[in-house]
């Protein structure tokens, strides 16, 4: 008995798998794609060496050989995610008794009630709520601590919902817990038509269920029944989202017995804790990252959890052992000491089977995070991980005085005692009521990071729309690892873009944040060498720098195809041996983007819209991420930052149903998209007319070649110009996409002449 109790407890939580044949195919294909690219930089500089009888024009040639050095060096940088690739799997089951687990806080955030509606807000709130983190009702009360919500735009909505969905979830854990339910969302639940196999028959859990799902239905009228009245009688306070102060409210713990015809057990429900930070129009608020460090302050004195779950607030619990396999290796003695956070995947659960607007990011959650993953690991993701609070300390060590800690965290003597006492665990509840004081209400306050480290060195780091990947490569260059853990069965699902507006502006809105990054005191290329291995720092070099395409895409969509139009040949004739090192190179990179996406459980369909919508990024919101940034950078422009529209439309749900873009966006984005379209196609048949009667099919041949894969790629745009429902392009697009395209070639043609 003994013996196999100690063979259980020296079973490994975790284990890590090598896919050796996939790392020998990547590094074969870096090798060969390298040599190739020797040769095509040599016969590009060649060109420059040769006597000729004529003056070359040397402005497109500099331009498309500046363009291919561009796309070089990205393409160099992302072989560093696919040097050693690996995948992992947990095994829960191996934990310790419940009674020794960890203490966990769980943040959601959200800003806009009105991009973000409030119902779903408050079923992500209820799937947390609802973690199977301990399996019974007694145990979840003593271990899973806190849920935080964070309302940064300090809405009243919000607060309503939470209050009700407190209510609410006083039948909905029991139920769940009860039947052992897996998906603990609520809304999820009740509009899935799979069947709960195990209860599917019984009479009882039927008219059980039924019952359930009429509390939930009262429980969506009485939210939507607030927000009537709150808009029908407006805001008398004078309080707006940008000007507040401080709120946190609790809803502690509770054993609550229901009426027994009611047949509810007592039940133990989690805290809630509801936070609103102050909000000054002459102070900055940082976002994201300034939102979770103001509940990273108050949580610290509240429950000081040494782990926290940070959940974007469509981002539901789809399964309810997220925190059980998170905790596989936090609690693993070979990683825990130096393990700073697991990363899950972001998967969706409003993707439709082509995902034509490649919303699902396969790339990124089956290629760049398990290829960071078999390095130092994955950079943060935004939503989805389990952090220890202790790697967010900084640099921090205690050293017995009161001075340095205040100088970096501030004159919260609360918040201080947490830091130093590593079983501090202050007493949230007071007979059944829990009131912030005033230095809690402090911590959320608009000065309290004034003259500290908050977003500095400390917490979430400032400086850029995309907290995320700048906090995950600080916390790596400080010594800390992380683990990207991507299980059979989706932990975590959200909302996605589901339409072109929202998708370019989120673009612009990474691409902005990216380049910040990139552009910073802290560029990984030169700030990472020097504190972790240099594959690490290529893969963040890769992620701050990618929006770059945007400059080789529009070289590459302009100046060929009107270089083919007047006859002036940019590549090697089809007879000339080196035209086969080009034609390798285009061939490479798109079989070797086929081949990951077919090993990825993707179809051949899904490579040609991921290399579609790559296109529509780069040459649209890359482009204007790339602007915004060189603006902030030379203090012409303000960081700002615009939450995803979560709001669903029926009309834009139909047409991305059936596979039919909307093209319903601003003129910003759509014009350049129509305009390259329409230019490639001119320039496309112009040169076909042009090689015919010429007869230099040879020389011309590359030239050819790109415009056709632009356009055969991106057909559903030419498709936009003819259809005739509400998503089609408007006839203003099409006027002014023609106007561009007359621009480009008035301005271009001469400098061909």
């Amino acid at each position: 008995m003994n013996s196999n109790m100690e063979e259980t407890t020296t079973l490994p939580l975790n284990i890590s798998h090598v896919n050796k044949p996939m790392i020998f195919t990547n590094r074969l294909h870096m090798l060969l794609h390298s040599i190739a690219l020797c040769f095509l930089f040599y016969y590009r500089l060649c060109y420059f060496f040769q006597p000729r009888a004529t003056p070359p024009l040397l402005l497109p040639w500099i331009l498309v050989f500046l363009s291919e050095i561009i796309l070089s060096f990205i393409w160099i940088l992302g072989q560093a995610y696919r040097w050693n690739p690996i995948s992992r799997t947990v095994f829960p089951q191996r934990l310790p008794e419940d009674q020794k687990l960890p203490h966990i806080d769980v943040f959601i955030c959200t800003a806009d009630p009105t991009k973000e509606p409030t119902i779903d807000v408050m079923n992500t709130l209820l799937s947390a709520m609802a973690l199977d983190y301990p399996p019974h009702k007694l145990h979840l009360f003593v271990l899973l601590q806190l849920r935080y919500v964070s309302d940064d735009g300090g809405s009243a909505v919000t607060l309503n919902g939470m209050r009700v969905a407190w209510k609410f979830a006083r039948w909905w854990i029991p139920f769940c817990t009860r039947y052992r339910i897996r998906c603990r969302c609520p809304k999820a639940y009740f509009s899935s038509q799979e069947s709960d196999d195990d209860f599917g028959g019984d009479m009882e859990f039927v008219a059980h269920r039924k019952m359930i799902k009429e509390k939930y239905e009262v429980f969506k009228e009485d939210m939507l029944r607030f927000r009537e009245d709150e808009v029908h009688s407006g805001d008398a306070t004078g309080i707006t989202s940008q000007n507040h102060a401080s709120i946190i409210e609790v809803c502690s713990w509770q054993v609550i017995q229901e009426d027994s015809r009611d047949e509810i057990e007592p039940v133990n429900l989690p805290s809630l804790v509801y936070v609103s930070r102050e909000k000054k129009p002459s102070h900055p608020h940082h976002f994201k990252a300034g939102a979770l460090n103001a509940l990273y302050r108050v949580s610290a004195v509240m429950s000081n959890s040494p782990y926290i779950l940070v959940l974007d607030c469509d981002m539901f619990c789809s399964e309810p052992d997220s925190a059980r396999q998170a905790l596989c290796f936090h609690l693993d003695p070979k990683l825990s000491p130096s393990l700073a956070y697991v990363q899950f995947p972001q998967k969706f659960h409003n993707i439709s089977k082509n995902d034509i607007y490649d919303s699902q990011h396969r790339s990124a959650y089956k290629v760049l995070w398990q290829g960071m993953d078999g390095l130092r690991g994955p950079v943060l993701s935004g939503t989805g991980f389990y952090m220890k609070r202790e790697a967010l300390y900084g640099n921090y060590k205690i050293k017995g005085t009161e001075l340095e800690p205040q100088q970096q965290f501030g004159t919260s003597n609360k918040l201080i005692k947490s830091l130093k006492q590593q079983n501090f665990t202050p007493d949230l509840v007071n007979g059944g009521k829990a009131l912030p004081d005033e230095e809690t209400l402090l911590l959320a306050s608009c000065n309290y990071e004034t003259n500290t480290k908050w977003g500095q060195e400390i917490g979430f780091l400032y400086g850029t729309v995309c907290e995320d990947v700048h906090t995950g490569f600080m916390l790596n260059c400080n010594g800390w690892n992380s683990v990207f853990c991507d299980p059979p069965k989706p932990q975590f699902l959200g909302n996605s873009t589901t339409n072109l507006n929202e998708l370019l502006i989120q673009g612009t809105r990474w691409g902005s944040g990216l380049l910040d990054i990139g552009s910073s005191r802290f560029c990984p290329l030169i700030y990472g060498p020097l504190r972790m291995s240099l594959l690490q720092s290529l893969c963040v070099s890769e992620l701050t720098y990618f929006p770059l395409y945007c400059l080789p895409l529009w070289c590459f969509a302009i100046v060929p195809q009107l270089c083919l139009l007047y006859g002036f040949s940019l590549y090697p004739k089809v007879s000339d041996p080196i035209f086969f090192i080009f034609l390798f190179i285009f061939l490479s990179s798109l079989t070797k983007h086929l081949v990951e996406v077919l090993t990825t459980g993707g179809t051949f369909r899904k490579w040609i819209i991921e290399q579609r919508i790559w296109m529509m990024k780069s040459v649209t919101c890359h482009f204007y991420g790339l602007l915004d940034a060189t603006l902030k950078k030379l203090g012409l422009r303000e960081g700002s930052f615009m939450p995803t529209n979560k709001v669903e439309d029926h009309e834009q749900t139909m047409l991305y149903q059936m596979d039919k873009y909307d093209f319903r966006t601003s003129k910003m984005f759509l014009v350049p998209m129509v305009a390259i379209i329409i230019f490639n196609m001119s320039c496309f048949f112009g040169g076909i007319y042009r090689v015919a009667s010429v007869g230099d099919w040879n020389s011309m041949f590359m030239q050819l070649l790109l415009p056709c894969y632009v356009i055969v790629v991106n057909y559903p745009i030419i498709e936009g110009l003819i259809r005739k429902d509400k998503g089609s392009i408007s006839t203003s697009v099409i006027i002014l996409s023609n106007f561009l395209v007359t621009i480009i070639h008035f301005v271009l043609s001469p400098l061909l002449r």
